[in-house]
């Protein structure tokens, strides 16, 4: 037992052992990148791939000009309601509103209150909604940044000025920029980049 504990004692046995050591985690670094390499030669779905060769997969609607209604909130107590100045801007008289409509909607600033008065007729008190009807395209609101959306050309991402006439809380009413047959990006991407249309 002595010499066999004299044996792996010396720097001879000791130089083996690490060289035996080293040669092993070479070996299996290298069969590591063998295994990688030969998973990227098979298809097996890799992400940054399909982005490079088909484009990165978004999500996206075909736009047509159609009649859409977008609603506006108000809150309504005896057939009067009071909204901010940005919000009486996108309301009308004779606009339905609830179960009746917009009678009148003041320009100027109720100095009790510094909002705008908004009065209505046949309307039930609590949350109602102006309706405003028109016919154009309508777009999801987080498809637009900065009035411009994000559409498909021949497979690249192409940014697309619009003009947004009126929008609501899920859409926006698109009167200039698009056309019939366009493809509007929903999903984040970058103007140049390759896409891919999920279906």
């Amino acid at each position: 037992m002595e010499k066999v504990k004299e044996a792996l004692g010396t720097k001879k046995t000791k130089r083996f052992t690490t060289i035996l050591l080293f040669v092993a985690l070479i070996g299996w670094v290298v069969f590591r990148f063998a295994a990688v390499a030969e998973e990227n030669s098979r298809h097996v779905f890799n992400a940054s791939r399909v982005a490079i060769e088909h484009g990165t997969p978004v999500h996206a609607i075909t736009v047509e000009r159609k009649d859409g209604v977008l609603r506006e909130p108000v809150s309504v107590k005896n057939n009067r309601a009071l909204v901010s100045g940005a919000r009486a801007s996108k309301l009308r008289p004779g606009q339905k509103i609830g179960d009746g409509k917009i009678v009148s909607v003041s320009s100027n600033i109720d100095w009790d209150s510094g909002m705008h008065v908004v009065r209505t007729s046949g309307v039930s008190d609590g949350l109602q909604y102006a309706q405003y009807s028109a016919t154009g395209y309508f777009v999801p609101v987080y498809a637009v940044l900065d009035n411009t959306v994000m559409v498909v050309d021949n497979g690249v991402a192409s940014a697309r000025t619009v003009t947004v006439s009126q929008q609501d809380s899920e859409n926006a009413y698109i009167t200039n920029g698009l056309r019939d047959g366009d493809i509007v990006i929903l999903s984040h991407v970058d103007q140049g980049q390759r896409v891919q249309v999920v279906k």
